[in-house]
């Protein structure tokens, strides 16, 4: 045996966005047996697989368009308008579990357009999250990945800036300061989620603690690829799974201090399964 010590980091795990979700999901699930969700509920393969087995069915916007008479679960990344008058024309109730930090995001991005204030957003293009956001402002705006994407000879003297929730503040932060840095006046807006950036902080200071880091995420989650960046910059032998399968022994040396931690959409079962096999190791 690797008689290894293993710890799970305490704060690491489902985010209160995603845990309202999920549990909204169950309940209809235990009343009527099957519900409806517009995307995966969550960018964690394991999870899915497990409220896919209690009748949970992902559906996508051309379903959408099709069904009629149900029930849809709106997850937290959120929506654009159009689905709402999807479900409308359709008679489709929504059970809106968009999180209350990515809904007011959208309000204020949508004042914004109303202000006709040209927007960025520093985000993931085709992410849902952002998808959703987008469509707050008819689709006008710019999203961009790194400040890499951006030619600046087509950014305006003046833009305001706002974020995706679960992208990483610091290198927000250093984005704009390139962008005043070269004459441009930026209206910037730090709209990650506090439970993001807090989990960014703990994460530095866990990782820092242990011979190996056992990072676990679905390979979807962009949080997952920012958090597990954290943890590398930290301590190099961190390595990134999504199930136990993917566990390598030979990672491992006998007696290691191995930390497991994970981002805002990995569940705690998850990772207490991984504990659980490297315990037997």
């Amino acid at each position: 045996m690797l008689n290894l010590n293993l710890t799970i980091d305490s704060h690491s795990g489902f985010c209160f966005g995603v845990v309202y979700a999920i549990e909204m999901a169950e309940e209809i699930l235990d009343a009527q047996g099957y519900l409806y969700c517009l995307g995966d509920i969550v960018h964690n393969d394991e999870e899915v697989n497990r409220l896919k087995q209690l009748g949970l069915i992902t559906i996508d916007h051309a379903k959408l368009a099709e069904i009629k008479d149900e029930y849809v679960l709106i997850r937290a990344h959120g929506e654009p308008p159009s689905t709402y008058q999807t479900a409308i024309e359709n008679n489709i109730t929504l059970i809106d579990a968009t999180c209350p930090v990515v809904l007011k995001l959208q309000n204020r991005i949508k004042k914004s357009f109303d202000n006709k204030e040209k927007i960025f957003l520093f985000g993931k293009q085709g992410h849902a999250e952002v998808e959703g956001l987008m469509g707050q402002i008819q689709n006008e705006g710019v999203v961009f990945a790194d400040i890499t994407d951006l030619d600046q000879s087509v950014v305006p003297d003046e833009i305001t800036i706002y974020t995706q929730t679960t992208k990483s503040k610091q290198r927000f932060h250093e984005i704009t300061n390139i962008l005043r840095d070269r004459g441009i006046k930026v209206n910037s807006h730090d709209t990650i989620c506090t439970q993001v950036a807090y989990r960014d902080n703990e994460l530095r200071k866990f990782a820092a603690n242990f011979d190996k880091i056992i990072f676990v995420a679905g390979t979807k989650s962009s949080n997952g690829k920012v958090l597990y960046n954290v943890c590398k910059e930290v301590n190099e032998q961190t390595y990134f799974v999504s199930n136990e399968e993917e566990v390598k022994l030979e990672w491992f040396k006998n007696g290691d201090k191995v930390g497991i931690c994970g981002a805002t959409s990995t569940p705690m079962w998850l990772m207490e399964q991984i504990q659980s096999f490297l315990a037997k190791a």
